[in-house]
């Protein structure tokens, strides 16, 4: 008996060849698309901005006057942000991913808080810098600091961090575990030595987004009133600060062509931080995925 019709295929296979060739190439010219247009943006930002790019910038305050303007404080400050933001979040959203997939059990409640995780992570960022300013800056007091915008901004990061985190434990096989108990080993033991390092990579990729997400957003900074001037470095999380985004965006909003050519200067320090953080993750991913 068979089980192919060969004459049948025969006669369809030229139309799916012909879809398949058609498909492929429309998916080709939407990736060159996109490939094309990020082209542009890195050749209009670098050739706006690399005369602008030198030690002073770099060492110099905000200034009024563009040939003295620099980005010290904005940079500092978006490391300080850095500081409270990755902590933060990453200890809450692996821990609670860690909770949601080998503690809590299997109802309906545990899964109403998994959609719910899901759905914040698209909810506008705008939403969560009036959730900053409202408990944050003015039910605990802690005004315009690096602390009330890095609580804040780990609210912003936190689902996704819980989604990606979740996924990465999810994919750990199970004959892994399975091992790890039969060697006597608790629950806590597995997780630790056997479940996390085995996650880190996916834990790290969903992380490392998350934070680049954090350092490049604006809205929930300026909703929590973060200043977009500053001409001191703060000294700790209690003290007011500004960060790249804000600086940029002071500058884009000055009528000065120079202050165009400040920005640009201004973003391509921001693309650096942002490849630098990326760079780190891809070692330390890259290294645990050799032993595991």
């Amino acid at each position: 008996m068979k089980l192919i019709n060969k004459s049948h295929v025969a006669k369809k296979m030229p139309a799916r060849l012909a879809v398949n060739t058609i498909c492929k190439g429309l998916f080709f010219l939407a990736t060159l698309v996109g490939l094309l247009v990020l082209a542009i943006l890195f050749y209009r930002i670098f050739t706006q901005g690399i005369g602008s790019l030198n030690g002073d910038f770099l060492q110099n305050f905000a200034s009024r006057k563009p040939e003295e303007a620099g980005i010290k404080a904005a940079l500092i400050g978006s490391i300080w942000l850095m500081v409270v933001v990755a902590p933060v979040s990453l200890l809450l959203g692996v821990g609670t991913a860690i909770y949601l997939e080998e503690y809590a059990r299997k109802n309906w409640i545990t899964t109403f808080i998994k959609v719910n995780i899901s759905n914040l992570a698209g909810v506008p960022s705008i939403v969560f810098g009036l959730l900053g300013l409202t408990v944050f800056v003015r039910a605990l007091a802690l005004d315009r600091s690096i602390l009330a915008a890095g609580l804040t901004m780990s609210l912003l990061v936190l689902p996704v961090i819980i989604v990606a985190a979740q996924e990465a434990i999810r994919a750990v096989p199970r004959d892994l575990r399975e091992a790890s108990f039969g060697m006597g080993a608790t629950k806590w033991q597995t997780i630790l030595k056997v479940v996390l390092p085995a996650a880190i990579p996916g834990i790290l990729t969903g992380g490392i987004l998350a934070l680049s997400r954090a350092i490049g957003e604006t809205a929930p900074l300026v909703v929590v009133g973060i200043p977009m001037f500053i001409a001191f470095l703060p000294q700790s999380v209690m003290d007011t600060f500004t960060v790249l985004p804000m600086q940029i965006y002071n500058w884009t909003s000055r009528p000065q062509e120079e202050f165009q050519q400040v920005a640009a200067a201004g973003i391509i320090v921001l693309l650096a931080l942002l490849i630098l953080m990326n760079s780190i993750a891809v070692i330390i991913r890259n290294k645990f995925q050799k032993r595991y």
